[in-house]
């Protein structure tokens, strides 16, 4: 039987902890067969509900304690990466992957090219993104319609297809809220980093719409911790057990 599990989170940092916390207990450990990482080990839940009831908050990044800090253990997303708004950090901001239509060559796709420069026919391009903006404006917001769709049914040709399928959204209550889904997705180091560039976007979608930007709902049937850092995230939880029971499982599925 599939075990389904939902956490309500204050922010975007909170929800990592918790789902951190959570997953050593929930997961199931699986050999992957195919995809990035094909022959190695994930931990994953069966299905996720994940409510964040102010993803706005600031920082998006979570911070891991003091201790692993000292041991030289990286936070789970490098300072700058999402908004490109550390000194330190060189390279493109993570926001422009979400938020724009470039794609450089060697790119299958970008989660911006989909949403705002997706080819709709032989005709020309559509913008997703301010179809839904424009949409809201004429104050008909009760609308079931406005999904805005990353995937493609040839995607399952792809090596690597995208992980983020869709993004729901929703106007209640005067807020612009996003229920994305993801088929798979890394808790690690992805999780905090997507949920802040989506955040960035639907604060932009909704100061367009002229409404407040509100809650992020978002589900998944593949969110997951690779092997390499199933120790981490038992330093995280400060419990020991977990991992040496899941090693166990794997070297048992190997001698088979």
């Amino acid at each position: 039987m599939l075990k389904p599990v939902f956490i309500r989170a204050s922010s975007i940092p909170d929800a990592w902890h918790q789902l951190v916390m959570s997953i050593l207990e929930n997961g199931r450990p699986f050999k992957i067969d195919e995809g990035s990482y094909a022959g190695g080990h994930r931990l994953e839940f069966d299905f996720i509900i994940v409510q964040i009831v102010h993803p706005e908050a600031r920082p998006f990044e979570p911070s891991l304690p003091v201790d692993m800090k000292n041991a030289g253990i990286p936070d789970p997303v490098v300072p700058g990466y999402i908004l490109g708004d550390d000194p330190a950090f060189a390279g493109e901001p993570y926001v422009l992957y979400l938020m724009t239509a470039d794609k450089k060559p060697e790119e299958d796709y970008t989660y911006g090219q989909r949403l705002t420069g997706a080819r709709l026919d032989a005709d020309g391009f559509f913008d997703q993104v301010q179809h839904v903006v424009d949409k809201y404006k004429t104050g008909k917001i009760r609308n079931n319609q406005l999904c805005m769709n990353v995937a493609r049914p040839g995607d399952m040709l792809l090596k690597d297809p995208p992980c983020l399928q869709l993004i729901d959204t929703r106007i209640q209550d005067g807020k612009l809220h996003f229920m994305p889904y993801f088929r798979s997705w890394d808790l690690w180091g992805g999780f905090p980093a997507n949920l802040g560039g989506l955040q960035i976007l639907k604060e932009h979608m909704a100061e367009e719409i002229g409404v407040d930007p509100g809650e992020t709902i978002a589900t998944s049937k593949g969110l997951h911790i690779y092997r390499y850092v199933w120790e981490l995230a038992e330093m995280r939880r400060r419990k020991d057990g977990f991992v040496a029971q899941f090693l166990h499982e794997v070297e048992d599925e190997a001698s088979r």
